[in-house]
Formats: C-alpha cells, sequence, structure tokens
C-alpha cells in the first residue's frame, strides 16, 4: 500500500505540474506561430495589396508570419465562408469587404457581419461622381438638376457590374433626393477602369466609382470628380466636395476593407490583433504605402468597426430593396 500510495501522489504531482503549464496562465503567447490572412478577392488587386501591406507590418509587430493567401469566388463568398468557417484560435484572419453587407441580401450567402469578429477598419474610399471634361456640368448641383428634369433613363452612369457597391451607390444617392432608384440608368461594367473609358468616349453622363480608381483620368485631364458621397472631403482630393456641402444632402457610402476572424475569438487574442493593427496603421509605412495609391484610411476599432459593419448591411439591404437586387 505505501509504495501505492507514492505512486498515486507522484502520478498527482505530474499531473498538477502539467495542468500548470497548461494553464492560461502559463500558455505560450500568442502568436506562437504563422498566422494566415486569407483574402477573399485575387491578387493584384486593390484589396490584396492593403492585405499584403497589413500583413507585412503585423510581421514586424507580433514576430511571428502573416501568410495571405487569396480565395477568389463566388464574388466575395468563398473567402469569406472561409474565414467565418475557421478555428476561432487567432491561426486564421482576413480580409472583410463591403461585400459581406450585400451578398445575403443577393442570397448568395447566409453569411452577414455578425458571422466574424470584428479586429479593425483600416481602409475606406466612397464613391465620387466623375463626368467627362467636355461634360457642361461643372458642379453636382448642376448635374442633379439636370436629372431631376429628364425623365427616368435619359442620364446613364457606371462604375460596376449591376447590383455592385458603386450602383448601390447611385441608387442611394437617387433616393436620399427622393427620386426613383432608376432616374439614372446603369450600364454594367466590368469595373471602374472600363467605365472611366466609356466615360471619356462619351457613352456615359457620369460614373460612381471612387475618386482614387478615377485618378489616373482625372490626372490626364479627361474627367473630373464633382463630389464625394462621405461625411467629409479625402485629404488626398482636398478639392472635390461632400454631397452635404454642394446638395445639402447627408448621404455617404463605401467600399471598405478591415481584418476580421471567426466569430468566438477569443477576446485576448482579439485584442492583441486589435492592438498590432493601430500600430500598423499609425506606421508611416501604412500610411505611405495606402496615400502613394490613393487609398483612403479611416481607424475604426473592433467595436465601432462591428457598428459599422451592422449600419452598412441596413444600408446595404435598403438600396437592393430599392433597386430590385434583394433576394433576401
Amino acid at each position: 500500500m505505501p509504495g501505492i500510495t507514492r505512486r498515486i501522489f507522484a502520478a498527482s504531482a505530474v499531473a498538477a505540474a502539467t495542468s500548470a503549464l497548461l494553464s492560461p496562465a502559463h500558455a505560450q503567447a500568442y502568436p506562437a506561430r504563422p498566422v494566415t490572412l486569407i483574402v477573399p478577392w485575387g491578387a493584384g488587386g486593390g484589396t490584396d495589396a492593403t492585405a499584403r501591406i497589413v500583413a507585412t507590418l503585423l510581421e514586424k509587430e507580433l514576430d511571428q508570419p502573416f501568410n495571405v493567401v487569396n480565395r477568389t469566388g463566388g464574388s466575395g463568398a468563398v473567402g469569406h465562408a472561409e474565414i467565418a468557417a475557421a478555428a476561432p484560435d487567432g491561426y486564421t484572419i482576413g480580409t472583410l469587404t463591403v461585400e459581406i453587407a450585400m451578398l445575403h441580401w443577393q442570397a448568395l450567402t447566409q453569411l452577414t457581419p455578425r458571422n466574424f469578429t470584428p479586429l479593425a477598419l483600416v481602409n475606406e474610399d466612397p464613391p465620387g461622381i466623375q463626368v467627362s471634361t467636355s461634360s457642361p456640368y461643372k458642379t453636382v448641383k448642376e448635374l442633379m438638376d439636370a436629372i431631376k428634369l429628364a425623365p427616368p433613363g435619359r442620364f446613364k452612369a457606371s462604375g460596376t457590374g449591376q447590383g455592385g457597391i458603386w450602383h448601390l451607390a447611385l441608387v442611394g444617392w437617387m433616393q436620399a433626393m427622393g427620386l426613383p432608384a432608376n432616374q439614372v440608368a446603369w450600364s454594367a461594367s466590368n469595373g471602374a477602369a472600363p467605365a472611366m473609358q466609356d466615360l471619356v468616349a462619351g457613352s456615359l453622363d457620369l460614373t460612381t466609382c471612387s475618386v482614387p480608381e478615377a485618378r489616373a483620368t482625372i490626372e490626364a485631364g479627361q474627367a473630373r470628380s464633382l463630389a464625394i458621397m462621405a461625411h467629409a472631403r479625402n485629404p488626398i482630393f482636398p478639392d472635390v466636395p461632400t454631397l452635404k456641402e454642394t446638395l445639402g444632402v447627408d448621404f455617404s457610402t463605401s467600399s471598405w476593407r478591415g481584418i476580421g476572424g471567426p466569430k468566438g475569438l477569443p477576446p485576448d487574442i482579439a485584442a492583441t490583433l486589435t492592438a498590432a493593427l493601430k500600430k500598423v496603421y499609425d506606421s508611416p509605412a501604412f500610411k505611405d504605402f495606402m496615400t502613394g495609391r490613393g487609398f483612403g484610411t479611416v481607424w475604426r476599432d473592433a467595436g465601432q468597426f462591428e457598428t459599422f459593419m451592422n449600419q452598412a448591411d441596413s444600408q446595404m439591404g435598403q438600396a437592393m430593396k430599392a433597386a430590385g437586387f434583394a433576394k433576401a
């Protein structure tokens, strides 16, 4: 019996020591190994570029590799689904984009912003209202006065595909002005670049893509931006007024990019990531990178980002219902 007792005490001591080593107080600090950062869009685009600068700077802050992995398909649904389905341990996070507030309204996914742990918003690009330099409209008020007097569909706009973010921006703007959602006809395009080419060629009256996307055409003297749909002017384009300044309507929307993880991310890990992202956001390297490409920078911490996404979700739903795109 004494031998058995000694063995029991010895086993208990080993178990206690093992338990102490595995307890949270003694757990290895996060991150203890490489982290995957999923991007729901293809390599080479703006979302990919933003994710890669964030990943590079997170590596320096947290002393572990942050590996960017592109998961494309389903207008962003595939990548967002992979982020949401990841283990909530902090080793798979990803870029959340405006599409997560849009896709479920079109029944393309069941995911909503509430399927994620928001960490931080770092980028926001509101749409601008562009016309060609040959257009007779020099201000957005002149343009809007003409749109109001014209029959529905007389004016044509583009900037992205049917039902995309820039189309919904146009719809929201028309609604804010008390006009029908289809007052300005939408001509679907494969993105802002071809839309700006069509604008210069004269087949469009206006575009509603972001000013950074229109920048090259504007700097070439072929187009001008009359206003942005934002609460404040973009310091990168200080001469472009807001809709509120010019039309008195406080309507704003945007394409945006933030970082998040799957729902249920432990609070301590989420706090570590948000703190590191704030250092990334404040760094000259990040600011120089974003400014050099004309991307807007905005900081919203985890709680603010959560509120922002929920507001965007409601706004996108209203615009899609008005335009007849909502299926959910």
